[in-house]
């Protein structure tokens, strides 16, 4: 009898000290979720942050790009912004990126690079400065739709008819703002449909660039992304631009102008897209996109206050349609997120 006691009264402490190490190990596995999940909420804030900054950067940039190419032509002020922000990256990505591509990849990301930051910027800085920093900005808002389009013809995205309907809105959305324009009396000063085109072919280049680029964001660091792509950008922009370059009298333009070649390379381009960067792998491509279409709105503001550039009815319809379009298409693409 005294044994059968001692041994339910052993019983009975192991099962006393089992709970008290279960309850022990719940409350540490709470506590460390409790932190894990701030943590959590706290990448995503910085994140958040982030992308916020990179759209104010971009949004400025317009206006930036707008006076700088005023000063100076626009392939010369191009192909030293860009080539100065290769520079910039590829150090960055020497000290952060770690191991660099191999070298299929490296050729692979410089050609998509001539066309992400070569063709494309040609096109955007020539567009850009015959026409107002708002309109550019409201026509390259239409990027997202026309990245959806293309992973859809790719067959990297799907697109149902929501999205489909989204797409076609932010056509129409451009369609509206050439309209205006074509229609338009104001001076070539003001702005000029030819260069709205200029802008549009540039946001088509975009598109296609950052359709091909998925698959090499899923296996590569993204600093030797955006610094090859940058090299390979600035390769042919130089190379085409290398006469305005050369004709430039670098030591008569103004400090501001230099301020403007500054800005947009270090901060439109390094700094932007290293933000853009963080964004997509903390939210995902799609929520970054949805604050990347805080863009349009700042530039009408920011080209209004600086440049004069008063917006237009045009551009107030043109800019709500596209605006809803790409929140329709993106919608769609967060749901299936």
């Amino acid at each position: 009898m005294m044994d059968d006691a001692s041994h339910a009264a052993r019983q009975t402490a192991e099962a006393q000290r089992t709970a008290e190490a279960r309850q022990t190990l719940d409350a540490r596995l709470t506590h460390d979720a409790g932190a894990a999940s701030a943590a959590s909420r706290r990448r995503i804030v910085l994140a958040e942050v982030a992308v916020v900054i990179m759209a104010l950067i971009w949004g400025v940039n317009y206006s930036v790009i707008k006076f700088g190419t005023s000063i100076v032509p626009p392939l010369a002020y191009n192909g030293v912004r860009v080539a100065l922000a290769a520079l910039a990256m590829l150090m960055i990505a020497i000290l952060w990126g770690g191991t660099p591509p191999r070298r299929r990849d490296v050729f692979s990301l410089l050609a998509l690079g001539m066309l992400g930051n070569g063709i494309y910027q040609i096109f955007f800085a020539e567009g850009i400065a015959r026409t107002r920093a708002g309109e550019a900005a409201l026509v390259v808002g239409a990027s997202p739709a026309l990245i959806a389009l293309f992973g859809w013809l790719r067959g990297v995205e799907h697109v149902d008819r929501r999205g489909m309907f989204g797409i076609a809105l932010s056509f129409l959305g451009v369609g509206l703002i050439v309209l205006g324009r074509a229609t338009s009396d104001t001076s070539g000063q003001d702005g000029s449909l030819f260069g709205d085109l200029l802008v549009l072919c540039g946001a088509i280049c975009w598109a296609a660039y950052t359709v091909f680029l998925i698959p090499y964001t899923r296996r590569l660091n993204g600093l030797w992304i955006i610094a090859l792509a940058l090299i390979g950008g600035s390769v042919l922009l130089v190379a085409t631009g290398a006469r305005q370059i050369m004709r430039v009298s670098w030591t008569a333009i103004p400090m501001s102008a230099y301020w403007a070649i500054l800005y947009a390379g270090l901060a439109g381009l390094v700094v932007a897209y290293i933000l853009w960067y963080r964004g997509v792998k903390v939210l995902g491509p799609t929520r970054t996109h949805l604050y990347a279409n805080l863009q349009p709105l700042i530039a009408l503001i920011v080209a209004w206050l600086t440049l004069g550039e008063r917006p237009t009815a045009w551009q107030g319809l043109g800019a709500a349609t596209i605006v809803t379009g790409v929140l329709l298409t993106r919608v769609h693409a967060s749901a299936e997120t």
